[in-house]
């Protein structure tokens, strides 16, 4: 049987490095009452009510996490997420205001209170509003991606 996305090794450690690194650079926690369990934690991050994706550093960072609702928000399967660069979320002339805020981000650790607008894969266009970025971080504290955050987000027509 094919496990789900939160129930491989790779993807539980991946989570908790989302977990620890948010809690290291905001000082708050992603999850309220959370497990004190890797499996568990990712499991609740994978069904959280909020969207939460991540990319890694390639020089055209290539997403490696996103949660149930960010899979249904940008209308992608778990692979087809997770092949496809980040910077296909922001329609084309939103892509240099999308670069400017991940700078930002690398340079400060994390930025609050992002807005922007995305689009789906079937084209779909969103306001995303009140947004967490931050950098990930690895078990030896070196940046190894960028993850967002967000609960408020608005369809466009």
């Amino acid at each position: 049987m094919e496990q789900l996305p939160w129930q491989q090794e790779r993807v539980i450690r991946h989570s908790l490095r989302l977990w620890h690194s948010f809690q290291h650079w905001t000082g708050k926690t992603l999850l309220e009452n959370s497990s004190d369990g890797a499996a568990e934690i990712a499991r609740e991050l994978f069904l959280a009510p909020f969207v939460l994706v991540s990319h890694g550093t390639e020089p055209d960072p290539i997403f490696n996490y996103g949660n149930q609702k960010a899979l249904d928000l940008w209308e992608l399967s778990w692979e087809e997420l997770t092949q496809m660069p980040s910077r296909y979320t922001a329609e084309p002339v939103a892509r240099e205001e999308r670069e400017r805020i991940l700078t930002q981000t690398k340079i400060q650790g994390f930025v609050n209170n992002y807005r922007g607008v995305r689009i789906s894969s079937k084209g779909q266009r969103f306001l995303i509003e009140n947004g967490t970025l931050w950098n990930v971080l690895d078990e030896q504290k070196q940046i190894c991606g960028q993850a967002a955050v967000f609960s408020t987000y608005t369809p466009l027509s």
